[in-house]
């Protein structure tokens, strides 16, 4: 059956999903938080893929790639009827075996027949219409052999600025991408220019925040005067950490808390007395944790892939009712009045300083009021009409 013959039939049904992103479950992606929203009126697949890094050999990778392994090993996963703390069950995640490499012609062949086969193998009894999101570029040879009705790219970063990721193959990738789907859906303006440039239009539908969660820090996690959570790596200004360190030492006070994976950091700012790595803390525990900090900081380097990102923690570190100091970035910006928007060091440092000490002030309070408009289940109407459409005919 040939897909654009396909997604010009009208359906009835919700479209069944066809997800490739980042593995189920192992941390609140976008992605993950708009298809919890949908799976009670319709089937999805989640396809866990292997990362976009280059090939190297350290700790990092190593771990990462018997996680995958793992993975592999594992009988397929029936759809769980286990349902969420909202009453949400899972998708049906599979987990195919693949080359652990796009980077030349014979590995993307290897993966597209490896995917090819085991997908439609298991999709094939589920409805139609079906509809596959990707995230991802690498799914791009997949368009045109998968048996789906249509094709939506999810466009949630420019993977190809993030440090240590493979910029040639995924803009190539990317590129083929982009001529091939029936839709594109991207998470901020930056983006939407950024593809507009490439020769695609994309309809957007920004982060949200899920307000009854972050509002329920009871304060009974570790204190911490500056907190920080999310992926620790080269895109975090480590001096303006370790210049925080260094006036929280002076001053005789706490310390910078870093809660979240590490995949790169100065390694003089792990050395600070000020500073402590709590690792990867579960998601339900977030809200004490924010709750027991002075403050909530984002001190990213300013860089192309900071300046194409739109960071999902802003909005709940918003949503936790504590004084935010953030990197001045295109994400940022638009938010000044709910939070304290800074440049250089000395401006973090002093800000960071200001709020542990005087807290939230009224006015900031008072503009946060527009979360209320930012939430999940909105967007989540929005990505579902962006999906539907591509089998309806209509635009969303």
């Amino acid at each position: 059956m040939d897909r654009r013959e396909g997604a010009r039939v009208e359906g009835s049904a919700p479209a069944t999903l066809v997800v490739f992103a980042d593995d189920w479950g192992r941390h609140p992606s976008s992605c993950q938080h708009l298809v919890r929203r949908l799976l009670p009126t319709r089937a999805v697949y989640w396809v866990n893929t292997i990362g976009t890094r280059r090939p190297s050999i350290d700790l990092a990778t190593l771990r990462r790639g018997a996680e995958k392994a793992a993975g592999w090993l594992k009988p397929a996963n029936p759809r769980s009827d286990a349902p969420d703390a909202a009453g949400r069950g899972a998708p049906q995640v599979l987990s195919p075996v693949m080359w652990p490499s796009f980077g030349g012609r014979v590995q993307r062949r290897v993966n597209r027949d490896l995917l090819t086969r085991a997908i439609n193998q298991r999709i094939a009894p589920s409805p139609r219409p079906r509809v596959a999101v990707t995230t991802l570029p690498l799914a791009a040879d997949l368009v045109g052999r998968l048996d789906v009705d249509a094709w939506l790219y999810y466009c949630v970063d420019d993977l190809a600025e993030w440090p240590g990721l493979d910029r040639s193959t995924l803009c190539q990738m990317e590129r083929e991408l982009l001529r091939a789907v029936d839709g594109v859906v991207c998470v901020s303006e930056h983006l939407q220019r950024r593809l507009g440039r490439l020769g695609r239009d994309a309809e957007l539908v920004t982060h949200g925040v899920d307000l009854e969660h972050w509002e329920g820090g009871s304060g009974a996690g570790e204190h911490a005067d500056a907190l920080f959570w999310g992926l620790i790596d080269r895109r975090m200004e480590s001096a303006w950490v370790g210049a925080l360190a260094d006036r929280l030492a002076e001053l005789g006070r706490g310390a910078v808390v870093l809660a979240g994976p590490v995949e790169s950091i100065d390694a003089a700012v792990t050395a600070h007395p000020r500073v402590r790595l709590l690792g990867p803390v579960d998601y339900n525990k977030l809200p004490a944790l924010a709750a027991s900090a002075g403050a909530l900081v984002m001190p990213y380097r300013d860089l192309p892939a900071t300046q194409a990102m739109q960071p999902l923690k802003m909005k709940e570190y918003l949503a936790t009712g504590r004084p935010c100091v953030v990197r001045r970035l295109p994400a940022t910006a638009p938010w000044a009045d709910c939070l304290d928007v800074v440049d250089t060091a000395e401006g973090f440092v002093s800000a960071t300083l200001r709020r542990i000490e005087q807290g939230l002030p009224s006015e900031q309070k008072a503009a946060r009021a527009r979360l209320k408009d930012e939430s999940w289940d909105a967007k989540s109407a929005a990505f579902a009409a962006a999906i539907d459409s591509l089998v309806s005919g209509r635009r969303p």
